[in-house]
């Protein structure tokens, strides 16, 4: 069916699918661009509120306790303990506070519910305590206890604060991963691991692959077949007897076993069997006629591989080195066992790893670290997209 209009004519078919693609791409950038909103937030924001509420201002209930009497000090004949809730780069400011020396409890939502005064009073607002104790609570977060008499030891006083948090914008997850120790060196090691470990890969299956569509021999199918049985081996399967055949192969030579020539081949050996099945299937469907004209003019298989093939084969050559320079860029698991953490070794998916701390206290470096690290890759991809369609089609048309 189709909608006729004067200079324009479009089928239903066509604008439903032009909808569903619509849909799709904004279904796909959606999330990254929520990454990427996160990423440019500071943690008090991404604690309280999601990246679609980035542009709103919010406000988080939560508990604060002053110094203990270590830090008191005496002036004009009182006792003064002062300092800030708030730590360091932090975009918070009180809104009021209260609700403290009740019941000893640090529940932010027992205080909520039982309306024990958690806005009682504003920021800067000194509050008379009694006995000659005051409480100031500022804005920014920086407070003063002043008592005639010396703080008793133990934990500092009690209270509950509304802050308030606005929608602020920096550069400061960027820069507490591009500044942190070793980065760099890691970045650079892990185009150390990522280079050979996709030009490798690919010069063994583009040898393979031609023989297997164009050279006659025993066997050819089956080792096909066997290669592309390869391809539901499960990686984790063979990290550890890989491992332990290194392990052995280094003992026997004296060298290390987590190098990077182990690790290259590691990925070349987890790449090849893919790599070969869509390269053969590329190569195979290349016109006959070019490859026995070429035999008739005394060509030998080399210099039909290298004059004619290469060259007519780089969309699909071009698809896998995107494939693989993504897989090894992104690794994590086959470095962690093939290399070590020292600071030529360790690769920037592991540095990432280790900022975050064991427990994952700096969390909020996730996003920022993930477009980081998405940088490169992407510069690859749409170096190398028009290649990128045109060579998995046409290897997915014909097998040889």
């Amino acid at each position: 069916m189709n909608t006729n209009v004067p200079g324009i004519n479009i089928t239903i078919g066509g604008l439903l699918a032009r909808t569903a693609l619509i849909v799709l791409v904004i279904l796909w950038t959606l999330p990254t661009f929520g990454l990427f909103v996160s990423s440019l937030r500071d943690k008090d924001q991404l604690i309280v509120s999601g990246w679609w509420s980035a542009l709103s201002t919010s406000q988080e209930s939560e508990q604060g306790r002053t110094a203990t009497s270590d830090v008191e000090v005496e002036r004009d004949g009182t006792y003064v303990i002062a300092g800030n809730i708030f730590g360091e780069n932090t975009s918070k400011s009180v809104d009021t506070y209260g609700g403290g020396f009740l019941p000893d409890t640090d529940d932010v939502e027992y205080a909520e519910n039982e309306q024990v005064g958690i806005r009682d009073y504003q920021a800067g607002e000194t509050v008379d305590l009694g006995d000659g104790v005051t409480f100031t609570l500022n804005t920014d977060g920086s407070y003063e206890w002043v008592s005639p008499i010396p703080l008793e030891e133990g934990r500092g006083k009690r209270f509950f604060v509304i802050t308030t948090i606005p929608p602020t914008f920096s550069l400061q997850n960027y820069r507490e991963v591009l500044d942190s120790e070793g980065f760099g060196q890691a970045f650079i090691n892990t185009f150390t691991v990522t280079i050979p470990a996709t030009i490798i890969p690919i010069a063994v299956a583009a040898f393979a692959a031609y023989a297997f569509s164009w050279m006659e021999f025993p066997g050819r199918q089956l080792l096909f077949v066997i290669v592309i049985g390869l391809l539901v081996v499960p990686l984790q399967m063979s990290l550890i007897p890989l491992l332990r055949l290194y392990n052995s192969i280094g003992e026997f030579f004296g060298v290390a076993a987590k190098s990077y020539p182990g690790i290259w081949l590691a990925h070349t050996g987890f790449g090849l069997p893919l790599a070969i099945y869509l390269l053969r299937n590329y190569i195979g469907g290349l016109p006959r006629e070019i490859i026995e004209s070429a035999k008739i003019d005394g060509a030998s298989h080399f210099d039909i591989f290298v004059r004619l093939i290469l060259p007519l084969s780089i969309p699909a050559l071009a698809s896998f080195a995107i494939f693989q320079f993504l897989w090894v860029w992104n690794d994590l698991l086959v470095a962690l066992v093939f290399l070590g953490k020292t600071d030529d070794q360790i690769v920037m998916t592991s540095k990432l790893r280790e900022l975050l701390g064991s427990r994952g206290a700096n969390w909020e470096i996730l996003t920022s670290s993930a477009f980081i690290s998405i940088l490169v890759p992407l510069l690859v991809f749409f170096s190398l997209q028009r290649y990128f369609v045109r060579g998995l089609l046409a290897g997915s048309v014909k097998g040889g």
